[in-house]
């Protein structure tokens, strides 16, 4: 698993973006499936819902994922399919 490094010089929502993208990518996260909610995010890598909430606006403006609301986000598509 990988984690947030908060000594990098990559912004840590740019981080997280960076490991949900390779979890889509390596398929432990497939098409039509729900992405961790900022809850379980924020437990499992000690970040600020602000900053988790910037890593989803990253994928949603890469269009990997989309909102459902109620529901969360779900995986839209694989970064490969551009």
């Amino acid at each position: 698993m990988s984690q947030i490094d908060p000594d990098a010089r990559r912004a840590p929502y740019l981080q997280l973006a960076d490991i949900i993208r390779q979890q889509i990518a390596d398929g432990d996260i497939e098409i039509g499936r729900r992405i961790p909610s900022m809850t379980e995010i924020e437990q499992q890598y000690d970040l600020s819902r602000n900053t988790i909430k910037k890593a989803f606006d990253v994928l949603k403006d890469e269009g990997l994922v989309e909102a459902e609301p109620g529901r969360g986000l779900f995986v839209v598509k694989t970064p490969e399919e551009d």
